[in-house]
């Protein structure tokens, strides 16, 4: 069966099982940054649960996961449906690399998720307390570091006053704040829900800073331009995905506790914090939103002019009614 769906891809020809409205959905895989792990793909998962993909005209019938950054980009340029959903930071270093890619939606547009805790003894009760001690990031320039300073900047507070360990991962860092290696640790949920009888809390981004982008759906300019009603089906799904998971925010808890084997109550207090902050998109563009996020990747380093994002977006493939919310 399987070949049956590489075949009928290959040749374009009616080959896949028919909808009830007549529009032939085809059996496809696509990427999205850590698929299984955060919150990103929560609207594909709720998708694919609910038949919305099948609806939209399209069958997608699994996600290839991956660490994110670069490792999700190459994923999906060798993936046969070169569509997924990468971090923008991914997407722009890609586009530098020459790679053909075009960003066609927006994935996510809030830092709710991410915060800093440190131990419930600890002295440490503001970012001002942080000056002159050590905190946990995941790595150099990866978007736990960029929160980081950009919340130091919205306070006020001197970056270089503040030293920043590279613990290789959320998991290593809380285990450095535990052994006294560091005052505070980078945080994100779920893993920050499951934990939070061990640790205070001392921000969460998404109190400090306003919404950025932080995901975005990208494929090559080639497959845009040869299959550009896949595309469209694929964002039409998500979009659905999206609209079902905020119109029932219990249903897509249940569905996330399954996949990520969490309690009932963790999975639910996940999905309300993301609902509350509006994390997911439907898919449209704001500028001010895509600014925001490319002046914290300037903050890290990661780039250094402004973004052109004319260049790099293509909003043709949206719904109608969702490119008109866009502000480009």
């Amino acid at each position: 069966m399987k070949r049956l769906f590489q075949l009928a891809h290959l040749f374009a020809l009616a080959g896949a099982l028919l909808l009830p409205t007549s529009r032939a959905a085809h059996a496809e895989e696509i990427s999205v940054t850590q698929w299984g792990s955060s919150l990103y793909g929560l609207p594909y998962a709720v998708a694919m649960e609910q038949g919305l993909f099948k609806k939209a005209g399209i069958d997608i019938t699994g996600i290839i996961s991956s660490g994110g950054g670069g490792t999700t980009v190459r994923n999906i340029l060798a993936s046969k449906t070169p569509y997924g959903e990468v971090a923008v930071s991914a997407a722009l270093a890609a586009a530098r690399q020459g790679l053909d890619i075009v960003i066609v939606n927006v994935g996510t547009r809030s830092v709710a998720e991410a915060s800093m805790v440190t131990m419930p003894s600890s002295p440490i009760h503001t970012l001002d307390d942080l000056v002159g001690k050590k905190v946990a990031i995941t790595s150099p320039k990866s978007v736990s570091e960029m929160l980081f300073l950009m919340v130091l900047r919205e306070k006020g507070i001197d970056a270089s006053k503040v030293t920043r360990v590279a613990s290789g991962g959320y998991v290593n860092g809380m285990t450095m704040l535990e052994q006294g290696a560091v005052v505070g640790a980078v945080a994100i949920e779920p893993l920050s829900i499951l934990r939070k009888s061990q640790y205070r809390t001392l921000y969460r981004a998404g109190d400090v800073l306003k919404p950025m982008t932080t995901s975005v759906g990208i494929t090559t300019r080639a497959f845009a331009q040869s299959h550009p009603d896949t595309l469209r089906a694929i964002i039409a799904g998500r979009r659905a995905g999206v609209d079902a998971t905020y119109a029932d925010p219990a249903g897509a808890a249940k569905l996330l506790a399954t996949q990520f084997k969490l309690t009932p109550d963790v999975a639910k207090e996940a999905v309300d914090n993301m609902v509350r902050s509006h994390m997911w998109s439907q898919g449209q563009f704001d500028r001010a939103e895509l600014d925001r996020v490319a002046s914290g990747l300037k903050l890290i380093g990661e780039i250094k002019d402004d973004v052109d994002w004319a260049k790099l977006i293509d909003s043709r493939f949206l719904p109608a009614d969702v490119r008109a919310k866009g502000q480009l």
